[in-house]
């Protein structure tokens, strides 16, 4: 049996598992939780996903989400 495992690393290299697949380019919240478009402000802390890596071991199927910070300036493009 093989066990999906999702996880979420941080710019600052923490790392934190999470129950669901996320997509590249995807905004998401410092829980990892996507965060619905269009946005009703940019205050708020929003990561990219900027790069997917896959790893597969004897018993697990590990799958990486690494996360670059959004900038207040970028997130203006997504408010309504």
């Amino acid at each position: 049996m093989r066990i999906p495992l999702r996880i979420i690393v941080f710019p600052e290299g923490d790392r934190q598992e999470i129950p669901h697949t996320l997509r590249f380019n995807q905004l998401v919240d410092i829980n990892g939780n996507p965060i619905p478009l269009p946005l009703a402000t940019t205050k708020m802390i929003a990561y990219r996903v900027f790069r997917i890596t896959s790893e597969s071991t004897r018993n697990e199927d590990i799958t990486e989400y690494h996360l670059e910070i959004v900038r207040p300036a970028e997130l203006t493009e997504f408010v309504r």
